[in-house]
């Protein structure tokens, strides 16, 4: 395992954070770069893919099943609209993996105890050799946007109603 120290937030574009994680992994022996499918901050969903990009590696998005099969690994998508995927992929890939849908087992003793005997490298980010100095893009701001609309109940038998929809939408909304 490699953990990469980086608290510096110039890195915190997904572009930035791809360079540093594919320069930390160059002349490792891997099968599977996991990611998540996107972060809880900024929710960019694009560092998995970036990463693959730039390590020439194949890769799928929304993963919630796999199976590794030899030197392949069979991954299910979840798409849009309850709708799914199977696809298999080389190894080795980069899977971003979408939460929720999988039970992870938990681990047992022995495996928490021979996972605390494996090595894990900590990288200093500044180490790398990674140009940190602006990134792709620069977020501006983050803010609630001003509520400029209001909500109308209207209450009534639909006799009483209609017509005041009706001058709602031509006269407030001027859409007929």
């Amino acid at each position: 395992a490699i953990h990469i120290n980086d608290e510096d937030v110039k890195s915190s574009d997904p572009l930035t954070r791809a360079k540093i994680i594919a320069e930390a992994v160059k002349g490792e022996n891997f099968d599977l770069i996991l990611s998540g499918l996107q972060s809880d901050d900024y929710g960019y969903g694009q560092t998995g893919v970036l990463v693959a990009e730039m390590l020439g590696m194949p890769h799928a998005t929304l993963v919630v099943e796999t199976e590794i099969n030899g030197d392949k690994i069979k991954v299910k998508r979840e798409l849009e609209g309850g709708w799914f995927q199977n696809i298999e992929l080389p190894l080795p890939a980069v899977l971003s993996i979408q939460s929720g849908l999988t039970d992870i087992p938990y681990a047992t003793i022995k495996g928490i105890m021979m996972a605390k005997k494996k090595p894990v490298a900590d990288v200093e980010a500044d180490d790398l050799g990674v140009e940190l100095e602006g990134g792709a893009f620069k977020l501006e701001k983050i803010y609630t946007p001003v509520k400029s609309k209001e909500t109308a109940v209207l209450k009534g038998d639909a006799d009483s109603v209609v017509p005041q929809i009706i001058d709602k939408l031509k006269n407030a909304a001027k859409v007929l």
